[in-house]
């Protein structure tokens, strides 16, 4: 079951969804390219999730916050809860001082996240997805505002619960790691053009070794494998979900030279484009018969 609320004046665009057993992510395939951010509630036993062609397995009891570039589906949607909301219904990019959840929760380098919730915690969630039945029904000029309120009480839960389960929020604090929630998401929008350290570590007020040696101190990829991995997992996206050529995928990736591309994904992946191509179509072959 769906429940869509459309603000009209402004485009902003909320979905819950409650034992929908057509919940999914089309990622690329999504026509509307409508961007639209998604936290998916798994109230009942572990089971499967495909996000971008790899298998995961989603625990018992925990939430997994998901954005529009990923396709993703479930082996039991139908025993879900989901909420998800589009830029114009709730910004969490200009409200991030508020949440705390860009770059970390979404945009972040450590995804998938699935976070694991205590009994306390699920009654909390419980207590939240009831409200938003409740304020879901409700068609007054206050429904928009109260949705959107419960949506920031939802974030900032769990941002919380997940920051606590996180050992380098634990080690290094807040105000430390927020850098590298900015990196994530300064990647997130530029990863398609600039491919180099220095310049993420300027729009960061840091010199490339400061910020590779945060990293370092962190336990975290280096920036430049981390720049690479973005680049790679675009890269796979665009050869499983798009007929797009090598030559095109390579300009859509900021690469100049369509050569040099190539040897990056090789690089990167064991691969020459045209073998991982081939072996993902006879695997989505099998599948399909």
């Amino acid at each position: 079951m769906q429940h869509e609320f459309i603000d009209r004046a402004t485009h902003g665009r909320f979905i819950l969804h409650i034992n929908d057993d057509m919940f999914k992510g089309l990622g690329m395939k999504n026509k509307s390219g409508e961007p639209i951010n998604t936290f998916v509630f798994n109230k009942g036993e572990e089971q499967e999730v495909t996000i971008d062609g790899v298998k995961y397995t989603m625990p018992a009891k925990s939430v997994l916050p998901l954005v529009f570039t990923q396709h993703f589906n479930f082996s039991m949607p139908e025993t879900l809860v989901a909420w998800q909301f589009n830029r114009d219904f709730y910004c969490i990019v200009n409200h991030d001082k508020e949440v705390g959840c860009v770059g970390f929760l979404f945009y972040g380098i450590h995804h998938p996240m699935f976070v694991c919730l205590c009994k306390e915690e699920m009654d909390d969630l419980v207590n939240i997805e009831n409200a938003f039945l409740q304020e879901i029904i409700l068609e007054d000029n206050f429904q928009g505002e109260m949705l959107r309120s419960l949506l920031k009480r939802l974030i900032i839960k769990v941002t919380r619960i997940a920051k606590k389960q996180s050992n380098a929020y634990n080690k290094y604090g807040e105000e430390k790691m927020d850098l590298v929630r900015h990196f994530s998401l300064l990647l997130e929008g530029d990863f398609k053009k600039e491919h180099e350290v220095k310049f993420y570590a300027a729009a960061l007020n840091k010199s490339p070794k400061t910020l590779c040696n945060f990293f370092a101190l962190c336990n975290e990829q280096s920036p430049l494998k981390l720049i690479h991995a973005r680049i790679t997992l675009e890269a796979k996206r665009y050869l499983h979900y798009t007929d797009k050529t090598a030559k095109e995928i390579a300009y859509e990736l900021g690469f100049e030279n369509p050569e040099h591309f190539s040897r990056f994904f090789k690089n990167n992946t064991g691969k020459s484009i045209s073998t991982f191509r081939d072996e993902d179509r006879n695997v989505v072959a099998v599948i399909n018969n």
